[in-house]
């Protein structure tokens, strides 16, 4: 058995149909059909039922796929790192979500590139979940998100938990309120979310906190990015929910608020391959815990 006869079944498992996987693999159809026949004989049992439109797997084939699609992540996984090991330069390649730009991120990047001069840094802005994938397949080493997705080839570790508040206009009837707001107080507002794809995403956590308070905005605008959030907000097309250290992002046609709810908070989420422990990362994460205890800032402290 190969890597090949994996990757092929795994196409075929989700595809559920040969021609479609077939495409996906960039290969003809006949040579998949003999891959995946190949690998019953080897294994003697059959993983797919004949005959199934669209495919269906045997209670075999289930067990299989399970388990081939853990292995096939475990192998790119050693790939990624054992390719890290033998190079003569030191690199990490960090996947980062564009929020964390505002908060300590430059900082930690900065210090990283004077203390450790010899590796060369690689920084690449993507969502949480595309830091997931990316991760598996060795394009990034690193990655800073804001989303909880377990995963069983990935460590993650929650830095720390990061209060949210509610941009709006300058001139807002909420800014007369002198208080800390509550989610009652946006139930008739427009709500400007992001990012609007991929999902599940931080704009998942700012509805999802909503619905527990059982407050639905007046209406739900989704766009790209948090500079067109804060953007829409300030020509007036409604409020939105930030993380606290956007309040670096001065403007003078938005208002940043506190919101009074204790658990209106995000999580920043640092992730690495879980077998991954190559000094480089674990240097940057001791860099982490460093600046978070010189600024006094809440947060958990865990090792790889």
């Amino acid at each position: 058995m190969d890597l090949r006869h994996l990757k092929y079944f795994i196409a075929v498992a989700e595809e559920k149909n040969f021609t479609r996987a077939s495409e996906r693999l960039f290969i003809a159809q006949p040579p998949l059909s003999r891959s995946i026949q190949q690998l019953e004989e080897e294994l003697g049992v059959s993983l797919i039922e004949r005959g199934s439109r669209p495919i269906e797997l045997t209670d075999a084939g289930e067990f299989f796929y399970a388990h081939a699609q853990a292995l096939l992540n475990k192998s790119s996984e050693l790939k990624s790192m054992t390719q890290r090991v033998g190079r003569i330069s030191k690199a990490l390649s960090i996947g980062f979500v564009a929020s964390t730009l505002y908060g300590k991120l430059p900082k930690i990047i900065r210090l990283y590139r004077t203390r450790y001069s010899n590796v060369e840094l690689n920084l690449v802005e993507m969502s949480t979940m595309d830091q997931l994938s990316a991760l598996k397949d060795g394009r990034i080493d690193v990655g800073f998100g804001r989303v909880r997705h377990e995963d069983p080839n990935i460590r993650r570790i929650v830095l720390r938990e990061e209060k949210l508040i509610c941009t709006v206009p300058v001139d807002h009837r909420l800014c007369a309120l002198n208080r800390p707001l509550k989610a009652s107080d946006l139930a008739e507002e427009n709500l400007i979310i992001f990012p609007k794809n991929p999902r599940p995403s931080f704009a998942d956590q700012v509805l999802d906190g909503l619905r527990a308070r059982a407050v639905q905005p007046k209406k739900i605008i989704e766009v790209r990015d948090l500079q067109i959030a804060i953007g829409l907000v300030a020509a007036g097309e409604g409020v939105s929910i930030v993380p606290r250290s956007l309040e670096g992002l001065k403007r003078d046609d938005v208002v940043y608020l506190e919101l009074n709810e204790n658990h209106s908070i995000s999580p920043i989420i640092f992730s690495a391959r879980s077998m991954d422990r190559s000094p480089e990362i674990q240097d940057l994460l001791s860099l982490i815990y460093d600046i978070y205890d010189e600024e006094g800032i809440p947060h958990t402290k865990e090792t790889l």
